[in-house]
Parts: structure tokens; sequence; C-alpha cells
């Protein structure tokens, strides 16, 4: 099970204006170091909760059907099912219906039935789901208590800017960073 970005979200969930208003920065002289700092700290959430926050595009790359018939997706919410594509063994790509499919998006993971699901001819990455995930496409959209940990992380980033780089963030987690992600991760045995 193979998950691959397929089309970046258009925005980020905290804007500009709302870091650096939490970290009272009055000058522009360290925009795109703030940016910078927004991207990482969604990307670090996103790997912590296995959640999208802002909408964007994902392909689910699979083996095999699974036996239950159920297909589960840990990347979420998602949103819609855009296609789903069986490749025979001379690599043939061909459309599955989406005709009569169930998908409970919300759920953790989501799951997503097909009425048809053919047999692939490849052995490995023979089935391709493409879908759209996240809370929505603004900040609104996204859970008050994701944000505030987001804007939490980039305050710690931005006081320690000297220190580290942006390449090498995220160095460190905020006290009580892990209280406010901890109803959203999946934490498995």
């Amino acid at each position: 099970m193979t998950y691959i970005p397929t089309a970046p979200p258009a925005g980020e969930p905290v804007t500009l204006a709302e870091a650096k208003a939490h970290l009272r920065v009055d000058i522009d002289d360290e925009d795109a170091l703030i940016a910078g700092l927004i991207t990482v700290a969604r990307e670090h959430l996103e790997r912590e909760t296995g959640l999208a926050l802002m909408t964007q595009g994902f392909r689910l790359a699979l083996d095999r059907w699974p036996d239950d018939g159920v297909i589960r997706i840990e990347r979420g919410p998602v949103r819609s099912i855009e296609s789903v594509t069986v490749y025979d063994e001379a690599g043939e790509p061909s459309l599955v219906s989406l005709d009569d499919h169930l998908l409970e998006g919300n759920s953790r993971p989501a799951r997503l039935w097909l009425r048809e699901t053919p047999a692939p001819g490849r052995a490995m990455n023979g089935i391709e789901i493409d879908f759209i995930a996240g809370f929505g496409d603004t900040g609104a959209d996204v859970p008050g208590t994701l944000k505030r940990a987001m804007l939490s992380h980039v305050a710690l980033m931005f006081s320690v800017r000297g220190a580290v780089s942006l390449e090498d963030q995220p160095a460190a987690m905020p006290a009580g960073y892990e209280r406010l992600i901890a109803p959203y991760c999946r934490r498995r045995l």
C-alpha cells in the first residue's frame, strides 16, 4: 500500500498573517521564513496524524484487493474517489466503474467498497485509486485545535531559527503539542 501525492493543497490552513500575529511579528523581513515554517508544521502534523488538512489529491497503489472487499484508506478525510484503475499483465490500464460504490470518507480509516473488482495482472501496484482528501479548501474548514498545534509549532521553530535551519526542521516539539493532536492520531500496537 503506497500513497502518492498527486495534487498539493492550494494553500495552508494557517495564513502568514495569522502566524505573524501569533508570533507578534510586525515587519515583513522574515515572511519567507515564516511561510516555510507553516508548511513544515503542516507536513509534520499530516505525517503524525495521517490526515490531509487542506484539500489535496492522492493516489493509493495496491497489489491486490482486500479479502473482505473493503479498501481502507489511511489518508483522510476522503472527500471523493476520482478514479480506480487496474493494470493487466501487459501494463494496460482499465478503469473500474464507480457506479454503486460506497464511500465512508470521514471514518478513520476511510472505507471504500466497489461492486466491480477485476483482478490485477501486475504483481505489484496493479491497482491505483485516485482520491481527494482534506477537511476543505480553506483554513476555516480545519479544526481549530489542529491550527493551534501548528501555530505553537511554528512559534517554537521560529524561536530557534538561528540555531536550526529551515531544512532541518522540525528540530523540537512545543510543550502541549502532543495533547493538542492526540484526538486526531491513530495509534497502533
